[in-house]
This record gives structure tokens, sequence and C-alpha cells, in this order.
């Protein structure tokens, strides 16, 4: 048997951090897990998260983000996730497909039923085991963000420059994105489209409070995976 939880939530709920967490306790634990993340995971997949997510790309039209997220999927899933869940093995992922139904579908207004079907074009119908839904109100959210971005700013410029590296553009900060910059009630639609999905599908989504502290936050998700395990063999 083999296992495939993601992570989702607003901008700023902390899901990397939790998500680097889970995949340490389990491998520490001796279970076979891999932790990745979307758009993203393969040397494909991030080529297309530094142009769809780069900020400098405003004009970019909703149809050429939903399909550049759908392809950067399809890649992960055909190169990295699939294969390891044949093997038997946890595949971790920071964000996947209820992303896009989330952010393109009630972000931007896309139609449900055409997300769906791209979907699951783009992942031969794969889909999570399990889904952790780290809930925060959209502006703390935003906040962390921005004082993440704002923190990285500060860093790079105290920093020497090597000059035969390419020095980062403010667009390519991985702490603050094209979709990062959009207007609250963007963010405030996205969240609550996670919301109904989530009702719409308890038995997959578990939910929890992003706003606590960071540790309790980390036992409450050690505790959600325990009965997920059973079927896992270790590797030891």
């Amino acid at each position: 048997m083999s296992l495939f939880i993601t992570f989702e939530g607003p901008e700023g709920s902390g899901k990397s951090t939790q998500a680097r967490y889970l995949k340490d306790y389990l491998q520490q634990a001796g279970y076979p897990v891999i932790l990745t993340r979307e758009p993203g995971g393969t040397p494909i997949s991030d080529a297309v998260r530094r142009l769809v997510l780069d900020g400098q790309w405003t004009a970019m039209e909703p149809t050429t983000e939903t399909l550049l997220f759908a392809a950067a999927r399809a890649q992960l899933v055909g190169e990295v996730i699939l294969p390891y869940l044949k093997l038997g093995g946890i595949v971790l992922c920071d964000r996947y497909a209820d992303s896009t139904f989330a952010h393109q579908g009630y972000g931007l207004g896309r139609n449900l039923t055409e997300l769906r079907e791209i979907t699951r074009f783009a992942t031969g119908g794969l889909q999570p085991d399990l889904t952790f839904f780290l809930d925060l109100p959209v502006e703390q959210g935003l906040q962390r963000k921005r004082k993440q971005r704002d923190d990285f700013r500060e860093s790079s410029q105290l920093a020497l420059p090597l000059p035969h590296l390419p020095q980062p553009s403010p667009s390519q900060n991985e702490h603050w994105n094209r979709l990062d910059a959009r207007e609250i009630a963007y963010h405030e639609r996205v969240r609550s489209g996670y919301l109904e999905m989530i009702a719409a599908d308890p038995q997959r989504w578990q939910v929890f409070d992003a706003g606590i502290e960071r540790e309790s936050l980390t036992e409450q998700l050690l505790l959600a995976v325990q009965p997920h395990l059973t079927t896992i063999k270790t590797l030891s």
C-alpha cells in the first residue's frame, strides 16, 4: 500500500514548513517518504513554476495560467508522484489539484467542470488519500507573506553579490509571487472555495487552525497521520 497526502491552505498558512516537519518525522520513523511541491518538483515543472509565478507577467490570461499549472502537474505526477506511489511509498505534496480549483476556479471564476476535465487529463485521475488544510484568515496570512518578502529583500541587500552568478530579480522572490500580489477579494474567494470543497468531501479533508503555535500544529498533524500509516511498511 501507498499513501498520498497533500497540503493546502491560504497564502502564509505555513504549509511548506509543516510539510517539511512531517516528512522529517516520517523519515526518522523509518517510512519511505518524499516531499514535493506544486508547481515544481521536477526540472520541467520548476521551469514552469518560474514562468507562471513571476511577477512581471501581469498580463497572463487566466486560461494560460490554468494550463501552465496543469502542465507542471502532469510532469510531476508522471515523473515523481506515481512512480513513488507504485513502490509503496508515502508522497507528501505542498499543494496539488485543489489549488487549481481554489485559485483558478473560485479565485478567477473559471468553469469548475472544465477545470476538473483539465485536471483529470493532467493527472490521470490521481486523487490524494488525505488532504491537510491549514486554515488562516486571509489578511493574517498575507501579513506573514509580506514579512517573509521584506526579510528576503533585506537579507539580499546585505549579502555580497557574486559577479559570476545571475542575481534574482524582485519578481523572482519565492516569498512573494504574482498570485500573492492579487487583491484581498481574490484571496477571500480562494479561501471560501477551499471551504466549499471541504464541505463537499469531508472524508478526505482534515482542517487545522494555522494560527496556533507552530509546535502545537505540528503535534496535531503528527497525530492525524498516525491512523493512515498502518498499511505502510517501514524501511527497517
